[in-house]
């Protein structure tokens, strides 16, 4: 592993801990040359080759990040941690390759965001969908809130709206 500081491959492990629900694992390490420490993560690569097909019916492989990469900015300044935002995608991918083998459109990706992000931070919903859905006017986020307002009154009576009238 290069040292992101020094580029060299002299390091060594100093700690070791399971993330992302076991599926991943943390090393920090510390580099032999320039002592400086940093963090890597270790996953098993997917023996399945998932493809995305894109609005535009061009078809590339899933790439876990571009995931990440939209609820971070679903998130941005909102109250969410990473672990939170890393457990999302997680959720995510055990939909994904439980349900497709192949091919899974990028709508499809959206929505079982969309149902993991709602959950999670109601505004970050609105935000994520706004993007995923291409909202063209102020009428169609109205839509949007009131539905989530709908949808958590049915679903959580006791708690209190985060969109208040």
């Amino acid at each position: 592993m290069l040292c992101p500081s020094c580029k060299e491959n002299r390091n060594k492990v100093i700690d070791s801990r399971l993330t992302e629900n076991g599926s991943a694992i943390r090393r920090r390490r510390t580099c032999l040359v320039c002592n400086r420490r940093f963090t890597t993560k270790e996953r098993v690569e997917q023996e399945l080759r998932l493809s995305v097909i894109k609005l535009n019916g061009l078809r590339v492989p899933y790439k876990r990040d571009n995931i990440l990469v939209g609820v971070e900015h679903a998130c941005y300044k909102l109250e969410v941690s990473e672990e939170e935002l890393q457990q999302l995608v997680d959720g995510v991918e055990e939909d994904l390759f439980s349900r497709h083998d192949r091919e899974v459109s990028s709508e499809q990706i959206g929505a079982y965001v969309g149902t993991r992000l709602r959950q999670l931070n109601q505004v970050a919903y609105v935000r994520f969908m706004s993007v995923h859905r291409k909202f063209h006017s102020i009428d169609e986020f109205v839509d949007e809130i009131r539905d989530v307002r709908e949808r958590t009154a049915l679903e959580s009576p006791q708690q209190q709206s985060l969109f208040e009238s």
